[in-house]
C-alpha cells in the first residue's frame, strides 16, 4: 500500500498560564512519525500551528513531508487540519482527528487525501514545552486499506490544556470599579504590620494597601483586552495571565518576574482564606494533579473576586465554594502572595 501522511497537532497555552490552565493561545510544534506500510514504512516530518477554539477543543494547521524508507522517489507534500479534544499544556490523554491532502513528487500520486483518528498522551517538560506520543488509524484516497501510524511531537507555547470541566464563561457585568488610591513607593514601611509566615505584611489602610489599590485600578483599566499567549500589553497587544500581573505592578514601579511560577514566589504568603485576602494580592492556581505547579495567576480585587487574563481576555471572576461559577476557580485556587508594600522580614 502506498503511504499516507501523519500529522501531528501542537498546542498552547498555559502557561504560561498554562497547561492545565484555562488559558490557551497559539503554539507551534514539530513532529516525527512513522506510517506503518509494507514493506518498510514512511518517515513523516511535519510542523504545525495550533490555536484553542473553545472549551477543551483545539485546531491545528499543519504542513508535512513524507519520505518512503529505502527509496529515493515517491515523496509526498501536504497540508491539513486536526481537531483535538483535551490537548494542551497539562499532562494527560487527548483525542485527535483530522483531514489532510496534497501532491506527490518524483513519481508519487499526483494528488492524495486522507482522514485519520486516534489518541495520544502529552507530557509537560518545562512550562510551555510539551512532549506528546500519539497513535492513529489513517485511511487514504489510494491504497487497499488503512494503516496505523505512530508519532512523537514536541510543542512550544500556546496552550494550557483545559481540564475535563472547561473554564466557565466570564461574568456578564463586572462590579463597579475601585477608586484609584495615591501611589506610594513599594518600599514604604507600614505602621501596623500583621504577621504572615513569620514576615510582616501591610494592614488595610496603610500606604502599602494604597499601592495595592492602585495596582488593582490599573488592571481594571484594561478590562476586556483579549488574551494573548506571551502578551505583556506592549504596543496594544493582549495579555496572558502573568503578563497582566507584571504589567499592573510595573506601572507603579514594582518589578515582577515574567512567569506565573516565578510570581508565585514573590512577596509573602497569605493564608488561603477569603478573610485573609486584601486587594492587590496575587492569587495562584493549579489545574494539574501536582498542586505545587502553578499554571495561572490573578489579582484579588475584594469581595471574593479577582481580575485575570483568561480565555475571554481580561475579566472579573469569583472565588466561591457555593456557586457553580466560582467553584471552578475555588477548586483550583492553591494560594496567595502579597507583594505591594510588603515589608522586609
Amino acid at each position: 500500500m502506498r503511504l499516507a501522511f501523519l500529522r501531528r497537532s501542537t498546542g498552547v497555552a498555559l502557561l504560561t498560564c498554562l497547561a492545565g490552565s484555562p488559558v490557551l493561545g497559539q503554539g507551534v510544534g514539530v513532529s516525527a512519525g512513522w506510517y506503518l506500510t509494507e514493506p518498510d514504512g514512511w518517515l513523516d516530518l511535519s510542523v504545525g500551528f495550533s490555536r484553542r477554539l473553545t472549551g477543551p477543543f483545539g485546531l491545528t494547521f499543519i504542513g508535512t513531508w513524507l519520505n518512503p524508507a529505502g527509496r529515493s522517489d515517491g515523496d509526498l507534500l501536504g497540508v491539513g487540519a486536526d481537531l483535538t479534544l483535551f490537548q494542551g499544556g497539562s499532562p494527560g490523554p487527548y483525542l485527535v482527528g483530522g483531514l489532510s491532502g496534497g501532491v506527490g513528487l518524483h513519481g508519487a500520486e499526483a494528488l492524495w487525501g486522507s482522514w485519520s483518528a486516534g489518541a495520544g498522551y502529552e507530557f509537560l517538560v518545562f512550562n510551555s514545552v510539551r512532549l506528546g506520543l500519539e497513535g492513529r488509524w489513517r485511511e487514504l484516497s489510494f491504497g487497499d486499506e488503512g494503516r496505523p501510524e505512530v508519532a512523537i511531537r514536541l510543542g512550544f507555547g500556546g496552550g494550557g490544556r483545559p481540564s475535563a470541566s472547561p473554564e466557565p464563561a466570564a461574568q456578564a457585568a463586572p462590579p463597579p470599579p475601585i477608586a484609584t488610591a495615591p501611589v506610594v513607593a513599594a518600599t514604604t514601611a507600614d505602621p501596623a504590620p500583621i504577621e504572615l509566615d513569620g514576615r510582616a505584611a501591610p494592614s488595610p489602610g496603610t500606604p502599602g494597601a494604597a499601592l495595592a489599590l492602585a495596582v488593582v485600578a490599573t488592571a481594571r483599566e484594561v478590562m476586556g483586552t483579549p488574551y494573548r499567549w506571551g502578551g505583556r500589553g506592549q504596543n496594544g497587544e493582549g495579555f496572558d495571565c502573568s503578563g497582566l500581573i507584571q504589567y499592573s505592578f510595573a506601572q507603579h514601579g514594582v518589578p515582577l518576574p515574567r512567569t506565573s511560577a516565578e510570581q508565585a514566589r514573590e512577596g509573602v504568603a497569605v493564608e488561603r482564606r477569603l478573610e485573609s485576602l486584601a486587594p492587590g494580592d496575587i492569587l495562584t492556581f493549579s489545574n494539574t494533579r501536582d498542586r505545587k505547579r502553578i499554571t495561572h495567576v490573578g489579582l484579588y480585587v475584594g469581595d471574593g473576586e479577582f481580575i485575570h487574563s483568561a480565555t475571554k481576555g481580561v475579566q472579573i471572576s469569583r472565588l466561591s465554594a457555593e456557586d457553580p461559577y466560582g467553584r471552578w476557580w475555588w477548586n483550583r485556587w492553591v494560594g496567595a502572595r502579597r507583594v505591594a508594600g510588603a515589608a522586609s522580614p
